[in-house]
Order: C-alpha cells, then sequence, then structure tokens
C-alpha cells in the first residue's frame, strides 16, 4: 500500500499530468510520467520482494502484580538469503497507542533483540499483539504489512499492601484450627491431651504411667499442625460500587487473600456476583485468585443477600472478611449476624472520600467490627492496627483461660466455665495467694 508520501507524489504526477495537458507542455508531460513511474515502482519493490524473518515474542515476567515492572522481549532473525531493509515493528498492547520500533538491516542468519516496557499501573488482562512488520521501498512511498507474531497476554494483579494476616480463629472443620476439640485426629505435632486406645493406634503412642493408673491403654493426642481459614467475601454490585472503589477494594481483598497465604492458610474467596473458589492453600489457588481479581469487574445482577445466606449455611468457622463500598446499615447488620457461624467477622467499607477528593474526610467511627477506609485512614494503617489489637485481645484472653482452668484444677475455686471466669478473677485469686504465703 502507498504511504502518505507515495500518495501524495501520486496527486504531484496527476497535477503535472494535468497542468501538462493544459498548457501544452510536453516538459510537465514527462516530470508527471516521471513521478508515477517512481511510485508504480516502488509498489512493485515491496510487493515483489520476499523476505522470511522470524520474531519470537517473550514476556518477563507473565504475571505481575499493579506496579511491578514488565517488558517484551522481540528476538528478530533474517531466514531469507539476502539482506533485509529496515524493517518496522508494530506490537498493539490493548489500552494503548501500542509500540513502534524499526529495526536495522539484518544480513542473512542475522539476529537483532529488541525490548519494550509494559504499562502495569492498573489490574488486568494486556493483549499484546498481534505484532506486524512492515517493509518499505527506498524511497518511502509504498509499504507492506506482514504478521509476524500472534498475540500474547500479560496478567496484572491488583496492587497489594504488605499487612499481617487475619488472627487465627477456630472452626467445625478438622483443619480450621487446633483449638476446637473436635480438631483432634491421630497425628500432630504438640501434646493436647490423653484418650483411650482405639484398634489401629500407633503403640509407640502409649502413655503406660497413665495405662497403669487406669487399668486401661492410655495413648498420647496430638493436635492437628495448626492451619487457619480465611473466607473473603468481595462485592461487586452497580448499586454500591464505582470503578474507582471498586480498584480500592479488588487491592484490599487481594491484600488479604495474599497476606493469608503466606501463612499457609485455606484461602476462599467469593464475590456477590456469585463466584465461589472454594477452601485451598497453595500457590496454584492463590494464583487463580489472583487471576480473578485482575480481570473481576462490576456487576449488574449480584445476589449479594442470597449469596450472604449461601455463605451462613456452609459456614465451617474461620474468619470471615466482607471487603466493599456504600453498603447500606441493614447489609452490615446482616454480616453481623453470620458471627454465630464464623470465629471472627470483619467489614472492610471504603468511604467515598477515597476516590472522591470533594467529600470531606467523615468523622472517625469505630466498633462492630467495621474498618472505615477514609482518605486519612488508608487500608493497610487501619487494617493493621485493628489486627495487632485483635492478636492482643486474643492471647489476653487465652492467657486468662489457661490460667483460671490451670488455678481451679489446684482447688482455688474458680470455675474455668462460669461466665466471670477471666484474668480480673484469676489476677485477684492470684494475689489472694500471693498475700497468704
Amino acid at each position: 500500500m502507498l504511504t502518505r508520501q507515495g500518495w501524495a507524489s501520486l496527486a504531484v504526477a496527476v497535477a503535472f499530468g494535468v497542468a501538462g495537458r493544459l498548457f501544452g507542455s510536453i516538459e510537465l508531460y514527462v516530470l508527471g510520467a516521471t513521478v508515477g513511474l517512481v511510485v508504480l515502482a516502488s509498489l512493485g519493490y515491496v510487493w515483489l520482494r520476499r523476505i522470511r524473518i522470524d520474531i519470537i515474542r517473550e514476556l518477563h515476567p507473565p504475571r505481575v502484580f499493579a506496579g511491578t515492572p514488565s517488558r517484551v522481549d522481540l528476538r528478530v532473525e533474517n531466514r531469507s538469503r539476502s539482506a533485509t531493509p529496515v524493517l518496522g515493528l508494530r506490537d498493539a498492547v490493548s489500552g494503548t497507542r501500542g509500540a513502534s520500533l524499526l529495526v536495522a538491516p539484518l544480513q542473512p542468519g542475522g539476529v537483532v533483540r529488541a525490548a519494550y516496557r509494559l504499562p502495569t499501573d492498573r489490574r488486568g488482562i494486556l493483549e499484546i499483539g498481534p505484532l506486524k512488520a512492515s517493509m518499505e521501498d527506498p524511497f518511502g512511498m509504498a509499504r507492506v504489512w506482514m504478521q509476524a507474531s500472534g498475540v500474547s497476554e500479560l496478567t496484572v494483579y491488583p496492587h497489594i499492601d504488605d499487612i499481617p494476616p487475619v488472627p487465627l480463629t477456630t472452626g467445625n472443620d478438622p483443619m480450621a484450627g487446633a483449638e476446637h476439640p473436635n480438631a483432634l485426629g491421630r497425628s500432630g505435632d504438640d501434646f493436647y491431651a490423653l484418650r483411650p486406645y482405639v484398634l489401629g493406634d500407633d503403640l509407640r503412642r502409649v502413655h503406660w504411667p497413665s495405662t497403669a493408673r487406669h487399668d486401661d491403654l492410655m495413648v498420647r493426642q496430638d493436635e492437628l499442625p495448626w492451619q487457619g481459614r480465611a473466607t473473603v467475601f468481595l462485592d461487586v454490585r452497580a448499586a454500591t460500587t464505582s470503578p474507582d472503589s471498586l480498584e480500592l477494594a479488588v487491592s484490599a481483598a487481594a491484600s488479604i487473600v495474599n497476606a493469608s497465604a503466606r501463612r499457609q492458610d485455606l484461602v476462599r474467596l467469593i464475590t456477590s456476583d456469585g463466584h465461589d473458589t472454594g477452601f485451598a492453600a497453595g500457590h496454584a489457588h492463590v494464583e487463580a485468585i489472583m487471576e480473578h481479581l485482575a480481570a473481576v469487574q462490576v456487576s449488574h445482577d449480584a445476589a449479594f443477600l442470597r449469596v450472604v445466606d449461601q455463605m451462613a449455611r456452609s459456614a465451617t468457622g474461620g474468619a470471615l472478611i466482607v471487603v466493599g463500598a456504600m453498603m447500606r446499615q441493614e447489609e452490615t447488620d446482616r454480616i453481623a449476624r453470620l458471627r454465630n457461624r464464623y470465629g471472627s467477622v470483619t467489614v472492610v467499607l471504603f468511604d467515598r472520600s477515597c476516590w472522591d477528593p470533594l467529600v470531606p474526610e467523615p468523622p472517625l467511627a469505630r466498633g462492630g467490627g467495621v474498618l472505615r477506609i477514609t482518605r486519612a485512614n488508608g487500608f493497610a494503617e487501619t487494617w493493621s492496627k485493628a489486627m495487632r489489637r485483635g492478636v492482643r485481645r486474643d492471647l489476653a484472653r487465652a492467657a486468662g483461660r489457661s490460667a483460671v482452668g490451670g488455678l481451679a484444677s489446684a482447688g482455688h475455686g474458680i470455675d474455668p466455665g462460669a461466665p466471670d471466669a477471666s484474668l480480673a478473677a484469676f489476677e485477684r485469686t492470684a494475689r489472694q495467694m500471693g498475700g497468704g504465703r
């Protein structure tokens, strides 16, 4: 096809021909014919000359988190028997104007490498290609395009913050946490209790002193290795989610999943449009979650209440984290009622001030298991503070139960199962014991 310069030259040739006709000048005819012949020769050059080139495109790396650099490496090899002219390469990149490069002439068998960077500032699936190569004639009047490579995809995962995981909780599933009595199995790491011998138990676990006292075989019962369980529920409804708030919510959900996965917890992602990954651990499962979060969009047919009811019916304990924006009070109350089905429930709500600079900063509100993210109090900071408070509170409760139980077994009149068994009761009894000495 003709280039802009080729079309201009063709127009000049026609103009010379018309002028020669009007003024009866043979010289103008000759000039017009000469320019026209050059244009035709240029077209013949690019159509008749055949070149064979191999172009290999590689992405390094093919999957990145938002903000992490990624580049395309191109390897161009001349497979024809003659040298190539200057080649133009154009690689389409979705959402951009694409990448354009020039390759110097290559001798037969010659190889050259080129590279360019890809935009990774926003999550999504970037399509790269098809890659086209162009060849021009020496006058730049004609150009021919040829497809040199297919389409590749770059997956840009959501931006993640370095945050702590949600505190471990118990549940009614054998792998939901070793605190729960139902989590006991026949093998594990730490000593938990004694139980009667069952056919098939390893005789090396028989506890002989207790066997002698009970006149029955007793074996050591160990805890299962601790493995947490986290369910992340992402609200993607169009009624409560804008494109800007969705980016913030998706980033928060990815950060929570990543933090739990680092601790090798069982992780599950549910979205309000019905997508459910199920519980699993490991790199492949987390990668599948990140792939979905990279492509998730606002949904117009999301059934929020139906999904919440399904979570209530299929709950197996562990931690539930709900991430969204602009939820109504009755919706957060509905989620709060799931606390009797999960070990803990945390709601992360992004205020409109996070993405709209015209909205004033709201007053600070706490409590109710709701973390309100504002322009001044970002997600990473607010989450980290809340999780540190939760860990300290859980440790204090565990220490209180352990200490009160120890005193009760020693005969100091404290019932660990009573409602008022607490750290305060333990400290009061400990002071009395200290004074008696």
